[in-house]
């Protein structure tokens, strides 16, 4: 299915990036030479020789040696000279080639699970099966099956289910020592997005920190993030949390043939992708698949409960016309119609409910023992450092777009705080009025600050005031906008800290956020974000050792931020009268 990224049914993906141990092991991979291809489907070249122990489905420390005990540097994976260098990496499932990009290797669409069509459609992901000679990774995979939407990807890319693949950056410099690992989780409301986005590039983010980035594709919307185990046992809640622990245990098993150490593992991402980080902070099924988190913009609360979910199945049958005794016609029915019904009823939810969203993760008992709300303020998050932090106006994007996912006007906000009022009966009359009266909700400033707030803002303090309890943890604020996004009233929107992440300014044909001036300033930001976010995910500490303000660490008692702009900033508490009238009970979206 060809994948239009268009304007859709007016929702949001990343709108802002339109407008803007093992630590001594080294494989020792031997140089292969390629013969004529045998499989297409499966992009396989032959090897001159097949090493009996290569698809022997163990560890990837198969096959590797030490070369720290002898003081000898090493690439981990190898190359091709009759093709022009072409990088070669062998995985517990055969070995892959990809490309090199200048001084970094890159492999994309490498598979970490099946395809999640036919009878895996609706199960946990499944291994992927194990290939003879080399295979090519040098594209993209499908992109996850969604409804059109503010998605900046490349119209070329084509939608399916065979979705479970990730992209590889690797520097390519000899070294004698494994490379912290970054995977990336992208955002996109639990329904839209892909790891082809090109503002997701991590090339300069490898160059930068001589570090591994991964990037994870995974199942979004009705086939990933809607809860349909009320409708039988053949449906499976969470399954694109279980994607993303899949691809954790692929990386903790295969990254270290790409010179990466499975022993330093940092998860990090934005929005829903954050939702993700935050929830797999508080998942038993991911512990010990990585180190450190940095969860950016986290919309947190927004977990759901088992009857909650059951209501959202229910009437995803009725657009479907299926009455419950058919459900299991989902098992074969055909991609479009389940993608067309899913996307009526994304935006029906916060439509008619501002501030939920339909799909969501959920309590299930298992993945999710209970709402990671919960689980945080009892301790039981995983012990590793955390970054978290939110951008300053969170809201003013999905004003801009006139995206139904967060409300934005006074009459919307309002009626998200009679629905919090409905589910949280110890919120009184009088404290929802306090609450409205510190934003002044009934003006459209107001409503976007209160959006911001609830969605974002708040849980991020509510996650970072618990973790910190027990775990280093550091919060910013990213305040930062170019003149071009002051004028059009965006500001530091949702997801605008992107590009200053990955380095990725430009990653578009033209970027109308430097329209007016401020990339020079922007690069300058952009570098000390990056070497932060690096530097935390060699070290567990964000210091960029470059003479940027010291950065100090989070607790609940000063809620000490790093606000960063064009000269950044260390603030106790920055919202303190906003954070006061909230309170410490959390308040979230069930």
């Amino acid at each position: 299915m060809a994948f239009r990224a268009g304007r859709g049914c007016g929702r949001l993906g990343h709108g802002a990036s339109q407008l803007e141990g093992v630590a001594a092991a080294a494989a020792s991979i031997r140089i292969a030479r390629h013969l004529p291809s045998l499989d297409d489907s499966h992009r396989t070249r032959r090897r001159a020789e097949v090493d009996p122990t290569a698809h022997s489905g163990q560890p990837s420390t198969l096959g590797l040696r030490s070369t720290r005990r002898c003081g000898v540097s090493t690439r981990f994976f190898d190359t091709l000279p009759e093709q022009d260098g072409t990088p070669v990496a062998r995985t517990v499932n055969g070995e892959v080639s990809g490309v090199l990009e200048g001084t970094v290797a890159v492999w994309r669409g490498l598979p970490y699970g099946a395809s999640t069509a036919g009878p895996n459609r609706f199960r946990r992901p499944q291994p992927p099966q194990s290939w003879t000679g080399i295979r090519e990774c040098v594209r993209f995979g499908d992109v996850a099956p969604q409804s059109p939407g503010f998605v900046p990807v490349d119209a070329n890319l084509r939608m399916g289910e065979n979705c479970l693949w990730l992209n590889i950056w690797a520097p390519t410099a000899a070294t004698d020592e494994l490379r912290p690992v970054l995977v990336w989780l992208h955002g996109g409301a639990y329904c839209l997005g892909t790891a082809a986005q090109a503002i997701y590039d991590g090339r300069r983010l490898a160059e930068t920190g001589d570090a591994i980035v991964v990037a994870v594709n995974y199942r979004l919307g009705a086939l990933g993030f809607l809860d349909l185990s009320s409708l039988g046992e053949e449906f499976t809640p969470n399954l694109g949390l279980y994607d993303q622990i899949a691809a954790l245990q692929w990386v903790r098993d295969n990254i270290a043939a790409f010179g990466g150490d499975p022993g330093n593992v940092t998860i990090f991402g934005e929005s829903s992708g954050a939702g993700c980080v935050t929830a797999l902070l508080t998942s038993p099924l991911s512990a010990g698949l990585f180190h450190r988190a940095i969860a950016q913009s986290p919309p947190a609360t927004t977990v759901f409960g088992p009857e909650r979910a059951a209501v959202v199945a229910k009437r995803y049958l009725e657009l479907l016309e299926l009455s419950p005794d058919h459900a299991a016609d989902l098992l074969t029915m055909p991609i479009e119609r389940i993608v067309t019904a899913a996307g009526t009823l994304l935006d029906e939810v916060p439509l008619r409910e501002p501030g939920r969203l339909a799909a969501a993760p959920v309590v299930d008992g298992n993945l999710l023992p209970a709402y990671p709300s919960e689980r945080f303020r009892q301790g039981r998050s995983h012990r590793v450092p955390l970054i978290i932090g939110t951008n300053k106006d969170e809201a003013s994007l999905f004003r801009l777009f006139r995206s139904p996912i967060m409300p934005v006007t006074p009459d919307a906000v309002n009626a998200m705080l009679r629905g919090v009022a409905a589910e949280h009966p110890g919120l009184s009359p009088e404290r929802l009025a306090e609450i409205a009266s510190a934003y002044e909700s009934s003006t459209p400033r107001g409503a976007l600050t209160m959006s911001t707030d609830a969605a974002f803002r708040m849980p991020s303090h509510w996650v970072a005031d618990a973790h910190s309890a027990h775990s280093p943890t550091w919060m910013y604020r990213f305040d930062h906008a170019t003149p071009m996004l002051k004028a059009a009233r965006v500001g530091a929107g949702h997801a605008t800290e992107l590009p200053y992440v990955f380095g990725n300014f430009g990653s578009f044909d033209y970027d109308p956020t430097f329209w007016l001036g401020g990339r020079k300033a922007a690069q300058e930001v952009s570098g000390r974000v990056m070497r932060r976010w690096l530097a935390f995910a060699r070290y567990g500490v964000p210091a960029a050792i470059d003479g940027s303000k010291h950065w100090p660490p989070y607790s609940a008692v000063t809620r000490t931020t790093l606000v960063i702009d064009n000269a950044d900033r260390v603030i106790d508490d920055p919202d303190r009268d906003r954070n006061t009238v909230w309170g410490d009970d959390v308040v979230g979206f069930y």
